[in-house]
């Protein structure tokens, strides 16, 4: 079996529509009457209808090719993002997908048992294997491993969202591009703000500006964790990068807000709702249920509480994910 968690080199396969583009929000902006904000479009990274997991799956995929592998193994929640991207990922090298899916978002429609992501899964012709939501996905994919292996396969496990050290280099790269980015449109940015889940793209971001002694706080917005333990977990992949790179930097301060969950991982807020419209009214753009829905949200109240004020200006990461939409019918239905 090969271990996700073993490579080191700095290459990968071509599979995102890179660099994506930054844009000034400048009619949201205007209606929240705080800081200017820009948006980084990592919803157009292309595989697969965009989305963040493109860039970690560049070094993924490489390390599982290079390590032999013919099957790529892991896991999420029923309408996983990562999966989707993932699936498309395999489908684009030849080799074979399959997911580890939990039920683990409780009173879904059924819509989202059956649309979205999940459906797009199937069209790549991923192999799911469905699970009960309290399993845990790292156990279920060391057990499909086995089960391939038994098989005759040569798996490569992906840790939930691509996120260990291999994945987390994407970010310490799109750090760079977004900081080349800024200076050509001669936007100093103050704040970055993102959805933090799995904790690979804030790692990485902190990572990148780290590296090239940036010093602009990232501000992730927890969609699943506590806020300790989801500091926790950026912080040991924030360390893991640096070691993986041979980078010798003090840690960062390790910024998140965890009151914007509701009641948990991939369960509507109103706040997320809101957010949703007001994005797609003011500037035509798509978030997400999920992520960004909530990290918009998080942004707007940062804004109402006077934490984010005109003085600055806040680039707002949008790691993809609009395909979930179609999953939550009964959120949008009524425009």
């Amino acid at each position: 079996m090969t271990d996700f968690a073993r490579s080191g080199m700095r290459r990968k396969t071509s599979l995102a529509h890179l660099p994506t583009p930054i844009e000034a929000l400048t009619v949201l902006s205007r209606s929240l009457g705080g800081p200017e904000i820009w948006v980084k479009r990592d919803d157009c990274t292309g595989l697969a209808g965009g989305g963040n997991k493109a860039r970690k799956l560049e070094y993924l995929m490489h390390d599982a090719v290079a390590n032999g592998a013919d099957t790529v193994i892991t896991a999420g929640g029923i309408q996983s993002n990562h999966a989707r991207q993932t699936a498309a990922a395999a489908a684009r090298l030849g080799l074979k997908c399959i997911l580890a899916l939990t039920d683990s978002v409780p009173d879904r429609s059924a819509a989202y048992h059956r649309g979205g992501n999940l459906l797009l899964d199937r069209l790549f012709g991923a192999e799911i294997r469905h699970f009960d939501g309290d399993v845990d996905p790292a156990a279920a994919m060391l057990d499909l491993a086995a089960e391939c292996e038994r098989t005759g396969g040569q798996p490569y496990l992906i840790p939930v969202g691509g996120s260990n050290a291999v994945g987390a280099q994407a970010y310490v790269d799109a750090a760079g591009e977004m900081l080349d980015q800024a200076k050509a449109h001669h936007a100093d940015f103050s704040h970055v703000v993102l959805a933090t889940g799995s904790g690979g793209t804030h790692a990485g971001l902190i990572a990148g500006l780290a590296i090239r002694r940036a010093v602009i706080p990232v501000i992730g917005i927890s969609v699943s964790r506590a806020r300790e333990e989801a500091e926790t977990r950026v912080r040991n992949l924030t360390r893991d990068t640096f070691v993986l790179l041979g980078i010798d930097r003090p840690m960062p301060e390790i910024w998140i807000d965890d009151r914007f969950i509701g009641a948990g991982y991939g369960l509507p807020t109103d706040a997320m709702a809101a957010a949703v419209r007001q994005v797609a009214r003011t500037e035509g753009l798509l978030l997400d249920p999920v992520y960004t829905g909530k990290a918009m949200a998080g942004l707007m109240a940062l804004i109402v509480e006077r934490r984010l004020t005109s003085e600055h200006k806040v680039l707002f990461w949008h790691t993809g994910g609009s395909v979930a939409l179609f999953a939550y019918e009964e959120v949008f239905a009524g425009g």
